[in-house]
């Protein structure tokens, strides 16, 4: 079968081939997907073999009802994901963490995760009298939890994703992950990823020609009209529903971060 040679294109364009020639490269890519979906699948079978650590299940946390013990964000299943939500305190709906706004909001329902029996809640430091109002306006509906003042796994450092495993009534750390690590929790990442202009990041590696990338994530703020800021602006899906206006806010309007 002949290869075409590409044909002239505007810049910022694939080249422009024929479907044959389209259909050769797109088979050679899909060796090393197929590839990097094997070695995804064997990381995960040593992620499962990880030992783990016990931590006190007795732990109160404190969520719509009150005060609980850890142990109850199970819900009586045997597994149980938390994401670790960054808070600032005093800071307006719009001030709070960008990434963990973002991630929280690709989590809004874990019905698939309970029917597989994984239970999944989100804690944060923050206080509950702050933290129960942000959740009713940004709309939520996992489970929320105020963790201020614990220790590290439950409490203390966030921006994780982490991982329990119950066994009667003692619980256990099984594994934990940040940075990219939590890019599951936000599958539109790996949607850009199939589209030629990405993410629109600086870091990518891109063709010449290509729209320049922006800073790290920089649709995570927009005004209401979509222009992207990053100083005063809300969090994109803020603005997804009519009448969260700048006024429901906690703490000054301008203690943005």
């Amino acid at each position: 079968m002949t290869t075409s040679v590409p044909s002239p294109h505007k810049s910022g364009l694939p080249a422009i081939v024929d479907m044959a020639s389209w259909e050769s490269a797109r088979d050679s890519l899909l060796a090393r997907e197929k590839a990097h979906t094997r070695e995804g699948d064997a990381i995960a079978a040593e992620r499962r073999r990880l030992p783990m650590a016990e931590v006190d299940g007795t732990l109160e946390v404190v969520g719509a009802n009150g005060p609980v013990p850890f142990i109850d964000l199970f819900e009586g299943r045997n597994e149980l994901i938390i994401y670790k939500h960054m808070w600032h305190d005093g800071a307006p709906h719009q001030g709070q963490c960008e990434g963990c706004t973002v991630s929280a909001w690709g989590l809004k329902d874990a019905v698939y995760l309970n029917a597989r029996g994984v239970s999944f809640a989100i804690v944060t430091t923050g206080r509950w009298e702050e933290v129960a109002p942000y959740r009713d306006f940004m709309g939520y509906t996992q489970p929320w939890y105020s963790v201020r003042g614990l220790p590290e796994p439950i409490g203390d450092n966030m921006g994780f994703l982490s991982v329990f495993l119950r066994d009667g009534d003692r619980v256990f750390l099984t594994y934990d992950t940040t940075g990219r690590g939590t890019e599951p929790a936000s599958p539109h990442f790996a949607l850009l990823d199939m589209t030629p202009y990405g993410r629109g990041e600086s870091w990518e590696v891109n063709p010449e020609g290509w729209p320049e990338g922006q800073r790290a994530c920089w649709y995570w703020r927009a005004d209401a009209n979509g222009n992207p800021g990053w100083e005063t602006t809300r969090p994109v899906p803020q603005w997804t529903r009519p009448g969260a206006t700048p006024e429901h806010a906690l703490g000054r309007a301008d203690h943005a971060h």
